[in-house]
């Protein structure tokens, strides 16, 4: 789905925020899950067990992707080809992501490249899809109503709810997420990063960059924020 222009105001809709409310689908997971350990599916081991590792793991992986993406044009063109194989080059694997079996994230993972002309965003609007070997456990506003409903109706106005706003020329992508495939952004890299690492490159590549809803910038990670608004835009 796209949205390529157009200015709308849908003052009547509330920003993005988080909420401590139990949510239909938190209920129903709660359920689910009980229900699947009662009749032998998993163990309730196996769930703490994964539970533990997808709360440790972090968005460093898809950093290091991106970063690498960036400095090494033939790794690019394969993630972008095939993102699932690609993943094993940097420890990785969508088929095994806890290195002890557990196939529950095994999934179709599509890297989703930004240009000049054309920015991604992903959601899920069924319930909280998310590429969690890469980019650790979704964020609380990314789970809510608020945000997977408005987000592919409107997607310009909640990406300006996140202080991003899109020129008109940029076309606006937004993919969601189902069962069996699972998104990641490749934002582009911002000018002034000429000669950096991929170590550097990767502390930019923030969890919201891959998910679209902010821009890479100079001076900006996710445990230093910079003193000053950066402007919006640029890249290469």
């Amino acid at each position: 789905m796209s949205q390529t222009g157009g200015d709308h105001t849908h003052d009547a809709h509330a920003p993005i925020q988080d909420s401590d409310e139990v949510s239909e689908f938190e209920v129903l997971e709660t359920a689910i899950r009980e229900l699947a350990i009662e009749k032998g599916l998993f163990s309730a081991e196996d769930h703490r067990r994964f539970s533990e590792w997808a709360s440790q793991v972090g968005p460093a992986g898809g950093s290091r992707l991106v970063a690498k993406a960036w400095t090494d044009p033939e790794f690019k063109a394969r993630l972008l080809a095939d993102g699932t194989e690609t993943c094993k080059e940097v420890g990785i694997d969508w088929r095994d992501p806890t290195g002890s079996g557990t196939p529950s994230d095994y999934t179709y993972f599509y890297v989703l490249e930004n240009t000049p002309k054309v920015h991604n965003v992903i959601v899920c609007t069924l319930c909280s899809c998310y590429p969690r070997p890469v980019l650790g456990m979704s964020p609380d506003w990314y789970r809510t109503p608020n945000y997977r409903r408005r987000l592919v109706r409107w997607p310009r106005e909640v990406l300006a709810e996140f202080g991003l706003h899109m020129p008109p020329d940029v076309e606006v992508r937004v993919h969601d997420s189902n069962q069996k495939s699972r998104f990641m952004v490749m934002p582009m890299r911002p000018a002034g990063t000429e000669g950096w690492s991929e170590e550097q490159l990767a502390a930019i590549v923030t969890r919201d960059t891959m998910i679209g809803v902010a821009l890479p910038q100079v001076g900006w990670t996710a445990t230093a924020p910079p003193s000053a608004p950066q402007p919006v835009g640029g890249g290469r």
